[in-house]
């Protein structure tokens, strides 16, 4: 692996730092005191890290249980923890077909556990930025037929583009490569709900990692310009949709919805 020697272990990173808050081993002691730094200002985050990681999983269920969808396009993928895409998809359709789309040398380094498919299935991985959407439609049309509906997953990942209208140009250069029936996923860290964790956010931002925007909830809802919403809309991410087993969820700083191209 010639890209580990690209890591820099002094300076936080922010899929190592999600990664442990999520409960993974993929991290080093800088990311762990960044992590413990934020949780100390807002306790907060590790919630919202983990109903991200939720919504993710109930978006690909809904996807699978009723739609015809079996394929996912998964932009900005972070580092592999629990319920990655393929394992939600396939446990329910094996036969589901899934491309993960990452430049990070870390998640390059560990993309191997996210290639452990179903025999029935495919995963593979492409080692290209966000920011070059038609080079992502063409590397993903090797392992997926882009003439059928597809789900194309963007998790957390938006924030990190500085110029929001340049985000919102992404989202619509991804989707427009895809065909009438695919579906949009999208969740991202959101202003309005919780100053604790704006003023966490704002703190960590100034630190010298790489940045992430929290964004007012409109500005997410025009990433869905367009498409048709599945119920409820876009919504705090633990509202969405919740497993019978949440009781009594309640609203944080991160919104997401899915919506269908007509």
């Amino acid at each position: 692996m010639g890209h580990m020697t690209e890591i820099d272990t002094s300076v936080p990173h922010s899929a190592r730092i999600w990664n442990y808050w999520l409960g993974g081993k993929d991290n080093y002691p800088v990311d762990e005191a960044a992590g413990d730094a934020y949780t100390a200002v807002f306790p907060g985050i590790v919630t919202i890290a983990r109903s991200s990681r939720s919504f993710l999983g109930r978006s690909i269920r809904y996807l699978v249980a009723e739609t015809d969808v079996r394929q996912f396009l998964d932009v900005g993928t972070g580092l592999p923890t629990v319920d990655n895409t393929h394992e939600v998809a396939q446990c329910l359709a094996p036969e589901s077909r899934i491309v993960y789309v990452d430049n990070d040398p870390l998640v390059l380094a560990h993309a191997r556990a996210l290639l452990t498919s179903t025999p029935e299935g495919v995963t593979a991985y492409e080692d290209l930025s966000l920011y070059e959407p038609e080079k992502i439609l063409q590397a993903a049309s090797r392992t997926l037929d882009l003439t059928r509906p597809t789900a194309l997953i963007l998790s957390g990942i938006l924030g990190h583009v500085a110029d929001y209208d340049q985000a919102r140009d992404l989202v619509h250069r991804l989707l427009a490569g895809l065909p009438s029936g695919s579906y949009l996923s999208l969740n991202e860290g959101s202003r309005g709900t919780d100053p604790a964790y704006e003023q966490a956010q704002d703190a960590y931002n100034e630190t010298g990692a790489v940045p992430y925007f929290l964004r007012p909830v409109d500005q997410i809802a025009a990433y869905f310009e367009g498409l048709d919403l599945v119920e409820p809309g876009l919504v705090s991410v633990p509202l969405w949709r919740p497993e019978p087993s949440d009781e009594n969820p309640r609203p944080i700083g991160q919104h997401g919805a899915l919506g269908r191209k007509a």
